[in-house]
């Protein structure tokens, strides 16, 4: 293997030999030589399907190799399997012209260069031609700017082609973004990212993995210029850097991260280092901080080398694991962190032990590997997030209306092309000529409305399928698919899984779902089964067929494990898998229910326990272990929970309120129930789970509760359990409630004046006492198009039955008749129809409750009261808060 390798670096060491008057890439000599070790060890661990050949070409010059032996070094498998070496060849090509090009490429540093514009992954994205198309807009645009002007130019570009809007989690590539235009944060901060690298600006996706005073997560852009990292809002462009809606809850957060291509030496704190990536550490960018060190040891306080320390913020109901360290021989960790409550979690061969960590408060703290699995408890957790300490740069009056200005026309722009998308009446013309059912046409009409700018993609599929008279067929394959494989779907996939549709009679199976649909779980949608159709002997397919275990033996003889090779765990294509013949565990688990699928053997991948699946001729369900060497059905139980309700609170969510774990390897994974439409209050619940009883496979279970205080504080309940073969287990589900009462905490002039609106005309002014009339009453101030109030009108609107049985007025109001007109209630079905929606003159009443409630700062928005006339407050709520709806009607419940 060594002597083939050696071989494959014969022309790259030739180079390195022979043309000393050419420029080094990696000019430093021992990062090169660190980055060639790292190179040839990767060749190593793939040395099928001469993934490497570009590198083999005799038109290179060596800055060229340099840079493709950087990135092949520290791809992830996927990359160097699914993507010619043409691609990264012309992406390098395209970034050093940019350098040339751009005023500012001599100012950026080669470690700059190499780690934050170079590469072309953002984040789990699927790869696209973007950075040709994006500088071909941009460089124009920006080559007569500093580099800060550039940075706040390049994020009005992205406005005016994206907005934001929620999605599932599955990334889009930046092209597709653009074509849908819009996208959730990590796919806009993917896309300005993108955009920023491609005229040579360097850029980072910054995220912080969950906030701690609420549930949620958020991504955002970092931008260096002129020697500083500066951050913003992607896609939501501020007059000036280090400003956007989230200023407020990242000074309260606990970590924020970014994952830097290759190995760094930059000055950041190191979170975590992989064959792939560095993840560094910026909270010092955002928050206080405090440090603290862990010592990990033994039941007989021993130091333990080698411990897995999970740092855990509580969140969406579990306690998250935000940062992973392991143990030196000393058995200590260290992490700085905001100054709020982590869960530390240490695990090794089976033993764990955990304990809360205040950081800013406890420097130190001691963690026994103690505990052992089947042990039967429960235990209280008061956790408490960081204070609240915004600082925000000055903007100007001034600024302020010309960025004001700049939106409403990037608006506009966007406005424009979405106007060009399918309508309903244009999807129903469009499909006047298929011979469609009504039925079928109404499903196929939604899908074209919902694939935004690919609705021609579909329509192209529709089209073939009729030729092929497999209309039946494909719409059933469409309808398989996610509203996000609808906007972003290419035609050659589609049409693969149309060309080799399975013989669902002569395999003698029924034509299911899994066998239909293309989709394994989130990977991006490739062609696979031409291929495999015809990679395979017929004899072989059949045999799989008649006996599915077979595939499981093909796949655990033919596909190497090698989960470090692919840190990101951003998933392989099937055909990307067979090529290298290695992979990680879940491309593996993807690529054997593709394989399965295409066969006419219907498997899948568990929703809600991740186990790969197939049913045999039988119709039996059987999981498969790659580990072990025999498929079999697992011995379950059943779980039921006792819930005695609190006041606000009929029937828990999971998610918002539980969460259920399974233990393995000396952590808990989460069970991944149905969450619904998560804005709207759909999913799986305390009663359509657990009231009457739910099958578990056999283990030991941690289930997970919390009430979050409009504080940001949780009263968190944690109860461990086993279940046993063929017995019911039954546990108490406790949603823990504060003893304090509802107190007054501020005062507010009910007899404050707002100019009503109604039928979109203004009405002369009035106070809010003449609207409300006597008790308490709701009033919001509301960012129209900012995430935060998004979010909040959307907890709103789920328990929009909840305020219209309270009864009492809510007013919603827009800091001018600009913002309202920009305001579409049909976008938040379900808001309670006792809402008065107005405007608030001179921004008095905004000023006023920042004033009375002691706020930090009065322009961030929303901002929630819940008042009466006798002018008492007795909640507030500012900025980003998932939840609020929740946290109102229990304020209501209390009154």
């Amino acid at each position: 293997m060594k002597t083939l390798v050696r071989l494959l670096l014969v022309p790259f060491f030739s180079v390195l030999l022979f043309s000393c008057s050419e420029s080094h890439f990696l000019k430093e000599e021992a990062y090169r030589n660190q980055v060639l070790q790292d190179f040839e060890q990767k060749q190593q661990a793939l040395p099928d399907g001469n993934l490497f050949a570009i590198l083999s070409g005799d038109s290179l010059s060596l800055s060229e190799r340099e840079a493709l032996m950087f990135l092949y070094a520290y791809m992830p498998i996927g990359d160097i399997a699914d993507y010619p070496g043409e691609y990264y060849l012309g992406n390098i090509r395209l970034s050093e012209q940019a350098r040339r090009e751009m005023p500012w490429g001599k100012t950026v540093t080669d470690e700059l260069f190499r780690h934050f514009v170079l590469p072309v992954r953002v984040n789990n994205e699927n790869l696209d031609e973007s950075r040709e198309v994006f500088y071909g807009e941009l460089k124009e645009r920006v080559k007569g700017l500093s580099m800060k002007d550039a940075i706040l130019e390049v994020n009005h570009w992205c406005h005016e082609k994206v907005v934001y809007r929620p999605s599932d989690a599955r990334t889009s590539s930046p092209l597709a973004s653009v074509k849908t235009a819009y996208g959730r944060c990590g796919e806009e901060s993917t896309f300005t990212v993108a955009a920023l690298r491609s005229v040579g600006i360097p850029a980072r996706q910054v995220y912080t993995p969950r906030w701690a005073h609420t549930d949620d997560n958020h991504a955002w852009v970092e931008a260096w210029a002129d020697g500083k990292w500066y951050f913003f809002g992607a896609c939501e462009p501020e007059p000036v850097l280090n400003l956007g809606w989230f200023n407020a809850p990242a000074s309260r957060g606990m970590l924020m991260h970014t994952k830097v291509f290759g190995r760094y030496n930059g000055p950041e704190e190191i979170m975590l280092e992989t064959p792939n990536y560095t993840e560094i550490n910026v909270i010092d960018n955002y928050a206080p901080t405090g440090k603290a060190v862990v010592m990990v040891t033994d039941a007989d306080g021993q130091p333990v080398t080698g411990a897995k320390v999970d740092f855990k913020v509580y969140n969406y109901a579990e306690f998250y694991t935000v940062a992973t360290k392991y143990t030196g021989a000393d058995g200590q960790v260290s992490l700085t962190a905001g100054k709020g409550d982590m869960l530390v979690w240490g695990s090794k061969d089976g033993k764990f032990g955990y304990a809360k960590l205040s950081f800013g408060k406890d420097d130190k703290l001691v963690l026994a590997l103690d505990k052992k699995e089947g042990e039967s408890y429960a235990l209280d957790l008061d956790i408490v997030p960081p204070a609240e300490g915004v600082n925000l740069p000055e903007v100007t009056p001034e600024q302020r209306k010309e960025n004001d200005l700049r939106l409403a026309k990037e608006d506009s722009i966007r406005n424009a092309y979405v106007a060009t998308m399918m309508t309903e009446e244009r999807a129903k013309n469009a499909l006047a000529k298929f011979n469609l059912s009504n039925e079928d046409k109404e499903k196929m009409v939604k899908m074209l409305v919902a694939s935004r700018g690919n609705y021609r993609t579909l329509l192209a599929f529709m089209e073939l399928a009729t030729v092929d008279k497999k209309e039946e067929f494909a719409l059933a394959l469409l309808q398989q698919l996610s509203a996000k494989d609808w906007r972003d779907v290419q035609l050659i996939d589609l049409m693969d899984y149309l060309i080799e549709t399975p013989d669902f009679q002569k395999l003698g199976v029924q034509a299911s779902a899994e066998l239909v649909n293309p989709r394994v779980e989130n990977e991006m949608l490739t062609a696979y089964r031409c291929f495999f159709n015809s990679a395979f002997p017929q004899k072989e397919v059949e045999s799989f067929v008649e006996e599915p275990s077979r595939l499981v033996e093909w796949c655990k003889k033919e596909i190497k494990i090698n989960n470090e090779l692919n840190s990101q765990r951003i998933p392989i294509s099937p055909v990307g898998v067979w090529k290298a013949r290695v992979a990680d565990e879940k491309s593996r688990d993807i690529f054997f229910v593709a394989m399965a699928r295409t066969f006419g053997i219907p498997a899948q991948i568990d929703k809600v326990t991740g186990k790969v699946q197939y049913m045999n001729k039988e119709g039996h369900t059987i999981d498969v272990d790659f580990a072990e060497s025999t498929p079999a059905q697992a011995a379950t139980g059943l779980l039921r929970a006792t819930y005695k309700p609190i006041r606000s609170l009929p029937d828990p969510k999971y998610y918002s309120h539980f969460t259920l774990s399974k233990f393995k390897d000396g952590v808990f994974q989460l069970l991944n129930y149905d969450e619904g439409d998560a804005d709207m209050g759909a999913g799986t619940t305390w009663s359509n789970l657990l009231k009457n009883g739910t099958q578990l496979d056999t283990g030991y279970y941690m289930l997970v509760t919390g009430t979050r205080m409009a504080s940001g504080a949780v009263l968190s309940k944690v109860t461990f359990f086993t279940i046993e073969p063929g017995k019911t287990t039954t546990v108490d589900l406790v949603m823990r409630e504060s003893d304090e009462q509802v107190q007054v905490i501020g005062n507010f002039n009910s007899e404050s004046l707002y100019i009503p609106v109604s039928n979109d005309s203004l009405s002369t002014a009035q106070s809010l006492l003449q609207t409300c009339g006597r008790g308490y009453f709701v009033v919001g101030v509301l960012g129209v198009g900012q995430e935060p109030t998004n979010h909040a009108l959307r907890d709103i609107a789920a328990l929009g039955s909840d305020f219209e049985k309270w009864g009492r007025k809510i007013v919603f109001l827009f800091p001018s008749e600009e913002q309202y007109k920009k305001f579409h209630a049909a976008e938040f079905q379900g808001l309670p129809s006792t809402i008065t929606y107005g405007i608030d003159m001179d921004n008095s009443i905004q000023q006023q409750i920042a004033k009375s409630m002691n706020l930090s700062n009065q322009n961030i928005l929303p901002m929630f009261i819940i008042a009466d006339t006798f002018n008492r407050v007795v909640f507030v709520s500012q900025g980003y808060t998932i939840g609020l709806g929740e946290q109102l009607m229990k304020t209501v419940h209390g009154l």
